[in-house]
């Protein structure tokens, strides 16, 4: 109950028979407002349905994903309620927050940040894992019990890793053109000596082909999913899924890395392979029943 009344619906939409909503929450977490995007499927009138939480690169807000994604559609007939969160605090006031496009607001890499002025507000992992899924799960029709990630770039990123923090949270991940080695590209490497600090061998908890790389099974059995345009122009200096598919590799950690020659790395790319990603978490999250 306390729960819902921390809960501030901003607006809702009719959806292709089910409901998107924006909402806004005082977090603990984060000590500041924050905000999330909600699609309720037609299904979840009638039961709780399985939740896919997907998160945004940089410069996005809460808003990117539902008015640019194109999943609703996909999402109604597949049954899948979708949470959307903004992509940092906003209003924190360091300084140094507003001044590039790649770290501070809108660019938190969702991480739990360890180093001053930031470790103060910018605890992303802890208010999505400790606090924003359990205020969804009490207070919507979605069940906790199957739950899956997916994210875009920075929130790619953000999906293979904090999946593979948490495997025992999520049972389904994929991403579209993921940062897959954050500690050796320049996006990555600014963002964790910013908020993890300058010992290098910190990062590694944050990084997903590091992460893979301390495994010798498949934390995802059932597969994990990634989708990279090759006419992106982040691929080659900041993206670099090759390294994450030869980790997996020696994991023995079945990945489905696809392709596509012609496409960036904007929403047009994300929008049409969206339907594949619904479905590989549909398949995941509803086996058993």
């Amino acid at each position: 109950m306390a729960a819902a009344q921390n809960l501030e619906l901003i607006s809702e939409h009719s959806c292709f028979g089910g409901v998107q909503r924006f909402y806004r929450h005082a977090s603990r977490e984060i000590g500041l407002p924050m905000r999330f995007a909600l699609f309720l499927p037609p299904q979840a009138t009638q039961a709780p349905v399985p939740l896919l939480i997907y998160l945004a690169g940089l410069t996005s807000t809460e808003e990117t994903f539902p008015t640019k994604a194109g999943a609703q559609r996909v999402a109604a007939e597949l049954g899948l309620a979708l949470l959307a969160p903004d992509t940092s605090p906003r209003g924190a006031g360091l300084p140094g927050e507003q001044e590039s496009w790649d770290f501070g607001e809108a660019a938190s890499f969702y991480v739990d940040a360890t180093e001053p002025p930031w470790s103060r507000h910018y605890r992303m992992e802890s208010y999505l894992t400790h606090e924003l899924i359990g205020l969804v799960v009490e207070t919507q029709a979605v069940n906790g019990a199957r739950m899956g990630i997916f994210g875009h770039s920075m929130g790619g990123h953000g999906a293979l890793t904090l999946a593979l923090r948490h495997p025992k949270l999520f049972k389904s991940v994929s991403a579209f053109a993921p940062i897959c080695a954050p500690a050796q590209c320049p996006w990555g490497q600014k963002a964790f000596a910013g908020y993890l600090g300058g010992d290098t061998a910190r990062w590694a908890a944050h990084d997903a082909t590091a992460l893979i790389g301390r495994r010798m099974d498949a934390a995802f059995p059932e597969g994990i999913l990634i989708d990279q345009g090759l006419a992106d122009k982040f691929l080659a200096t900041e993206l670099n899924p090759h390294l994450f598919e030869s980790a997996c590799a020696r994991a023995g950690q079945p990945l489905t890395l696809r392709r596509h020659a012609g496409y960036d790395h904007g929403y047009y790319f994300i929008s049409t392979f969206m339907a594949d990603h619904l479905t590989h978490h549909a398949r995941i999250l509803r086996a058993g029943g």
